[in-house]
């Protein structure tokens, strides 16, 4: 599955730029159908749109082949320029032609189609592959030349040249048995045409839809549905039946979909999201080309993009079965929706508002619901090391700081001998304790400092201790750091003396069964002390943790040991599962939530088993506490 979530992202580059490309392309189409004929206008924005789309399968290439090396620095792109360029060109049909020595009207048309996506991601892996294996090679002296990355694009060159024999062979039997299968679903009626829109999604990763519609918008089975229906010519209630039921799902269920995908995502990525999403939502909904939104998550979540093909097919069945018919020029968007809308073809078009605003619905709640229930890595939700290479938001330069003052404060980094985080706390392996100031840990922000005995120094900070641990590793590895400080408490106005605020009673929701324990009795210095804050704790007996309150879910630590959540009033609350049960690696523990997640009072957010917990050697009693009230005082109910 990490492929794939890489594969997905790897492609986020070159989807990146089609809503742009779509739009403009769209605005051409429908100035030439507005105006009757191509002109100047329609030419600029037509071509400047196309310039993209259609070369969409060679922006694969050289985005997969950026996304999928390891540590590029544009020699993948070259690498999987040159795959592209060496499979397309041998199999194109003039060289075909003359590998056969026939005319070039007379080539299989399976090779008039060998520029597709499915081509365009096999190149990248190709380049990509090569150079991860390749980049580093030492050959010979006398070829030292050519050693390390000029080799890359060589080896690429041989292997792409392997590829492309095998294609030569194989690609007729692909692309004829779908055309062959196209026909046959003729046959079947409105359920075969409900197989064809779930197939038609289905096969957009790899470019084949192209085949089937051959066999349904054109004259490869007589139907040429397509070009009966631009010419106003066919069987009223007939001719648009295999392009009607694309309308609903593009412009108003593809952008349900969108949203179900920015809700869901995790607060510290929703910009990103939204700025993937939004605009990929405009160009599915005004132009028709969903692949800004297909392509965002068909690899990340493949067995979502299996629902929406499923929900392609059920509405193309569906209207086929209404008295609803509309068809289209360019795809099934808006534009071609007014374009078509007095065309004599046309049958109640405004059902297809209608049959949208049912899928918008339909795609919003079950989208939403798949994401969450099965934790799906949708855009904005991918594992934090999955995108890790992006480049750092300018407000994690506080991190940055913060970071340096740790290490400096650790004694240097060449002191720090292993680096890690739990929930709340930096747990480090240190070369010489003594070095450790603990009173510049704690004027860079941490809340406390263990020593553990040994090597072993434990740091708390809080729920954002990855942040530091990052920014650390990152300070590490050579990073600038800025040259602000870490803010420091702001004292009292006018010299003030502060009054102490009069404690606040924070109850909560007892967040498992179990028995109520005093926070001093929990056998750790950090949460008797009550050095993150003040708290409670259970000696659980019950399996299932549920939220103390309804807010978010701030973060929960990949080991599903330990949760943060903020609660509508503003109450940072940390559930820490048992104790060092961090080293258990998540045995034992099943995440139900993720971060960014908003729940309710008695949402379940994570399952425990007591059991394995206990065989390990680590005591249950779980903590509750309260991180931005320190003098709070804490109840469960």
């Amino acid at each position: 599955m990490k492929f794939f979530q890489r594969l997905g992202r790897s492609l986020m580059l070159p989807v990146a730029v089609l809503p742009v490309a779509a739009i403009l392309s769209g605005i051409g189409y429908w100035i030439e159908n507005a105006v009757g004929e191509a002109n100047l206008v329609s030419a600029i924005f037509s071509t400047a749109g196309g310039a993209l789309l259609d070369n969409l399968a060679l922006l694969f290439a050289i985005g997969v082949s950026i996304g999928m090396a390891r540590k590029t620095d544009g020699t993948s792109a070259l690498a999987g320029l040159v795959s592209w360029l060496v499979i397309t060109t041998m199999l194109n049909p003039d060289a075909v032609a003359v590998f056969q020595g026939i005319e070039v009207d007379d080539v299989n048309p399976a090779f008039a189609n060998i520029e597709n996506a499915f081509t365009g991601i096999i190149a990248g892996l190709i380049g990509a592959a090569c150079y991860n294996r390749f980049k580093d090679v030492k050959l010979p002296d006398w070829l030292s030349f050519f050693s390390g990355k000029r080799s890359v694009a060589i080896v690429t060159a041989a292997a792409s040249l392997i590829l492309a024999l095998v294609l030569y062979f194989v690609w007729p039997f692909v692309y004829g048995g779908l055309v062959g299968f196209g026909e046959w679903i003729v046959t079947l009626g409105a359920f075969g045409t409900g197989i064809y829109g779930f197939l038609n999604r289905l096969l957009i990763p790899f470019g084949l839809h192209h085949a089937l519609n051959s066999v349904f918008w054109f004259d490869v089975a007589g139907i040429n549905d397509l070009n009966n229906f631009l010419a106003g010519e066919g069987t009223y209630g007939v001719t648009g039946q295999y392009m009607t039921g694309f309308f609903p799902i593009m412009m108003l269920g593809l952008p349900g979909a969108a949203l179900a995908m920015y809700v869901t995502a995790k607060t510290k990525r929703k910009k990103i999201a939204a700025g993937i999403l939004l605009s990929a939502a405009v160009s599915s909904f005004f132009v028709g080309v969903t692949e800004p939104l297909e392509f965002s998550f068909m690899f990340l979540a493949p067995w979502l993009y299996v629902v929406h093909a499923l929900f392609t097919g059920i509405s193309m069945a569906i209207a086929t079965i209404l008295p609803v018919r509309m068809g289209f020029g360019f795809s099934g968007g808006f534009i071609d929706l007014v374009l078509g809308w007095v065309n004599p073809m046309a049958e109640n078009p405004w059902m297809i508002f209608v049959l949208g605003a049912i899928w918008f619905v339909i795609y919003f709640l079950v989208f939403r619901w798949l994401i969450l229930r099965f934790r799906l890595k949708t855009p904005g939700r991918e594992d934090d090391e999955d995108v890790q290479d992006e480049a750092v938001d300018t407000s994690d330069a506080g991190y940055l700081a913060t970071g340096a003052a740790f290490i400096e404060a650790l004694g240097g980094k060449e002191n720090i001998l292993e680096l890690d985080n739990c929930a709340t706390r930096l747990r480090m392996e240190i070369g010489d304790t003594t070095k450790v100031d603990e009173q510049a840990l704690k004027r860079a922000g941490a809340t406390g400092t263990m020593k553990a005995g040994g090597q072993s120094v434990q740091v708390v900070y809080g729920l954002n201790v990855q942040f530091v641990k990052d920014a650390m590793e990152q300070v590490m590895a050579g990073a600038e750091v800025p040259t602000t400080a870490p803010a420091a408490p702001a004292a009292p106005a006018g010299g003030a003396v502060a009054v102490a605020a009069p404690p606040r009673a924070v109850v909560l929701r007892q967040p498992i069964a179990g028995t109520i324990v005093p926070l001093s009795e929990v056998p750790d210095e950090a949460f008797a002390q009550a050095t993150l804050g003040p708290g409670v704790a259970v000696e659980p007996t019950g399996d299932t943790v549920v939220a103390p309150g309804a807010g978010r879910v701030e973060t929960i630590f990949p080991t599903g040991h330990a949760v943060g959540l903020v609660l509508d009033d503003g109450t940072e609350v940390l559930i820490h599962i048992g104790l060092d049960t961090v080293e258990m690696g998540g045995d034992g523990f099943e995440a139900l939530v993720s971060a960014g997640d908003v729940v309710d009072e008695g949402t379940p957010l994570v399952r425990v088993d007591l059991a394995k917990v206990r065989a390990a050697g680590h005591p249950t009693v779980t903590p509750i506490v309260v991180l931005n009230a320190p003098d709070a005082v804490v109840g469960l109910r």
